[in-house]
């Protein structure tokens, strides 16, 4: 597991890797990109992978004391923040779609150009770009879609094992001494909501005071 875990560490610092490098060059572009995102939902979402680490090492926790009812209801809290994490993701990646902000032929870039008004305030929601920056906002989509749809996957697959470790836990497994299986899948699980305690700051708040008001 631990070697696993290793290998997924380099595929991910590969993947922050560009992100920062693009980010340097691209610095404005990447902004305008970031104030498009939902700092209430990331915020949200990175509270469900705060408490579903709790719950999960609650798990581990009560596979090690025997304590088979605990640990079937640990997995199935760790479940349902999982798949609410998921939900607020598909809410999200929507809005994406929405917007034109998915990278490819339908990408908007002019939505950064002309920069639409606010509503209540009348002002603009945020900095207009060049023309010609504006269409970096492509790169910090693609990284964001990327990094965002890699862990994603790695939700899913989670989810995938929770459910098959719930029916197993049911049937009396991991409680009666061999918690291996247990410990392994808790450690993938606090890697990916680590991974996401990363992707939170470097997507979703860049420049943040430059917001307009």
């Amino acid at each position: 597991m631990w070697l696993f875990l290793l290998t997924e560490i380099m595929f991910f610092g590969g993947l922050f890797t560009a992100y920062l490098i693009y980010r340097n060059w691209y610095y404005p572009a990447f902004v305008a990109g970031s104030h498009t995102l939902d700092i209430t939902l990331g915020a949200f979402n990175t509270l469900l992978l705060i408490v579903s680490s709790f719950t999960m090492a609650m798990g581990v926790w009560c596979a090690e004391t025997g304590r088979k009812q605990g640990l079937i209801l640990s997995l199935v809290l760790t479940l349902i923040l999982g798949l609410g994490f998921l939900g607020v993701k598909t809410v999200e990646y929507k809005e994406k779609f929405e917007l034109h902000h998915v990278p490819g032929a339908s990408f908007d870039a002019m939505s950064f150009v002309n920069v639409p008004l606010d509503p209540k305030t009348g002002k603009p929601k945020d900095v207009a770009l060049p023309a010609d920056m504006a269409t970096h906002t492509e790169i910090y989509f693609s990284l964001y879609f990327a990094m965002t749809g890699m862990h994603a996957l790695h939700m899913i697959i989670g989810i995938g094992i929770l459910i098959f470790l719930i029916v197993r836990a049911s049937q009396g497994a991991y409680s009666a001494g061999h918690i291996t299986t247990i410990e392994n899948f808790g450690l993938y699980w606090h890697f990916v909501d680590i991974v996401w305690i990363f992707l939170f700051p470097l997507l979703y708040l860049i420049d943040r005071s430059g917001v307009p008001k």
